[in-house]
């Protein structure tokens, strides 16, 4: 699999960079944090990364004063086991350079998502990347034995504790978390845990 950079100009379909903010504060602040025994964790509020002053900034520029929340995805990951979206663009900001594994929206049809249609970026260390609304993704991936570190950035309550609702539709399979649909593949442990099964194809792995 190809791996382009988020400043390539393949990366405009998905999200884009955004510039002028300063990070150092807030990678200060996530690399204070240890890594998981194991595999990945995800918080979707941090106390001592939503003290950064950056969250102000983000806040009123990159959602025009909508609140938001400031977490983070850490770990170990090459795999993209699932992909997910919510109504919302996404902000990643990394403490060393990863990859983002993403798909259009337009290619989930009729309940499956081909994961040849995935495509990989990677991103630098320190730069904000905004992640649009019809961009499924994931987990970041690192191949690499220190892991990564990853700020997430989302309006409050996203991927808190999922509403309780009746299908009524084929979305509504998809609820995963408030604000957070998601598709799984098979081979992944979100699937044994009965998220709907809509990757088709291989589980693309950065590290083969």
């Amino acid at each position: 699999m190809k791996i382009y950079s988020v400043n390539d100009p393949e990366f405009a379909a998905y999200g884009k960079v955004l510039g002028g903010y300063d990070t150092a504060e807030l990678l200060n602040a996530m690399n204070r944090i240890a890594h998981p025994a194991d595999g990945v964790a995800y918080e979707p509020g941090i106390d001592s990364l939503e003290k950064c002053s950056i969250i102000n900034e983000l806040r009123d520029r990159a959602y025009g004063g909508m609140p938001i929340q400031l977490g983070m995805c850490w770990g170990h990951n090459t795999k993209l086991n699932c992909l997910e979206y919510h109504r919302d663009s996404e902000i990643n900001i990394g403490t060393t350079d990863f990859v983002l594994l993403l798909a259009k929206a337009e290619d989930f049809k009729d309940g499956k998502l081909d994961t040849s249609k995935v495509m990989a970026f990677e991103a630098p260390a320190g730069v904000c990347v905004e992640v649009y609304e019809t961009s499924f993704h994931y987990a970041p991936c690192r191949n690499n034995a220190d892991g990564f570190r990853v700020a997430i950035v989302l309006p409050k309550g996203t991927n808190t504790d999922k509403p309780a609702i009746s299908d009524k539709n084929d979305e509504d399979k998809l609820l995963w978390a408030r604000n957070k649909w998601l598709i799984a593949h098979a081979e992944s442990s979100e699937a044994g845990a009965g998220a709907y099964v809509g990757l088709v194809g291989e589980n693309i792995d950065i590290s083969k």
